[in-house]
């Protein structure tokens, strides 16, 4: 690449989001991993069926955007924590319903809790205003 090249790295949006994501993910990381020995796919895993209730595994990647694969090894990883259970579907026999158990559950209070203390400290950065404008903003690029 050429050294007079207009483009800086520094100001690409993708780049920028992901170098955000990745900086306020490890920190908060730090604190599910050292209390329940979870690694990121599983506490948003966990955080889907405390948040929205018994789900397949698809709509759980469909609902967050995630490769399937990574969904089934982090089902695994808390069903063998026992923070979770599969049954089989009531619709379709082929597919499992995800729940979480009632550790599940007591392990979703503290991390949302602890989510949400994270949250305000992360919010503290930037002013009211500064902070709805970020979540106006990132809501549209995501479309949620």
């Amino acid at each position: 690449m050429s050294e007079t090249s207009d483009f800086d790295l520094k100001n690409f949006l993708p780049y920028l989001l992901n170098l955000a994501a990745e900086v306020s993910s490890l920190e908060f990381q730090t604190y599910y991993k050292t209390h329940y020995g979870m690694l990121r796919m599983e506490w948003r895993v966990l955080f889907h069926l405390g948040q929205y209730g018994q789900m397949t595994a698809k709509q759980i990647c469909d609902r967050a955007r995630l490769h399937k694969t990574k969904v089934s090894r982090a089902v695994a990883a808390l069903e063998s924590k026992r923070y979770l259970k599969r049954s089989v579907s009531d619709h379709d026999r082929r597919h499992e319903d995800l729940a979480l158990t009632p550790a599940g559950q007591r392990v979703f209070r503290d991390l949302t809790t602890a989510a949400a203390a994270f949250d305000d400290k992360l919010s503290q950065k930037l002013t009211p205003d500064e902070n709805a404008m970020l979540r106006t903003c990132l809501g549209k690029i995501a479309k949620l």
